[in-house]
C-alpha cells in the first residue's frame, strides 16, 4: 500500500512539472523579438472580460513580378500587436497615421490578459513626422 501512495504521489509530482513547464514554454518563453517599422493604422482598448491595447501597423512594399514583361506592384504587409506597458500604449494611441519604428517580443501563445496577439510590442523605438 504504501508504495502505491508513493509511486501516485511522484507521478502527480512529475505531470504538475510537466504541465508548468509547458505553460512557461507556451506563455512566457520569448519565442522571439524583433523591429517593425510602418505606418500606425490603427490603436484601440478592446475586450470583454478583460481589455486590452491592440494595435496594426501597415508595411508597404514593392515586389517585382517572376514572369517575363511582368511590371513592379505594391504589397502591404499588416503586422497586427498587443500591448501590456500603459506608458508605451499611451503613447502610440496619439500616433495614428504617423511612421513608427516598434520594438516588440513574440511568444508562442497569447494571453487573454495580456492581449490577443503572440506578437507584443514593449517599446517605442522611433516616431518619423511628429506635428507638433
Amino acid at each position: 500500500m504504501r508504495h502505491k501512495g508513493r509511486f501516485i504521489a511522484i507521478l502527480t509530482l512529475i505531470l504538475a512539472l510537466a504541465l508548468a513547464g509547458f505553460g512557461y514554454f507556451k506563455f512566457y518563453f520569448v519565442f522571439g523579438d524583433g523591429v517593425r517599422a510602418g505606418e500606425l493604422n490603427q490603436f484601440m482598448l478592446k475586450g470583454y472580460v478583460f481589455k486590452t491595447y491592440e494595435g496594426r501597423i501597415i508595411q508597404s512594399g514593392f515586389r517585382s513580378g517572376k514572369a517575363v514583361g511582368a511590371g513592379t506592384s505594391i504589397e502591404s504587409y499588416i503586422f497586427d500587436f498587443s500591448v501590456e506597458n500603459q506608458a508605451v500604449a499611451d503613447s502610440l494611441m496619439r500616433l495614428s497615421g504617423k511612421q513608427v519604428e516598434l520594438h516588440y517580443k513574440e511568444y508562442l501563445g497569447a494571453l487573454p490578459w495580456r492581449g490577443m496577439q503572440k506578437k507584443v510590442v514593449d517599446r517605442i523605438i522611433s516616431v518619423d513626422n511628429i506635428s507638433e
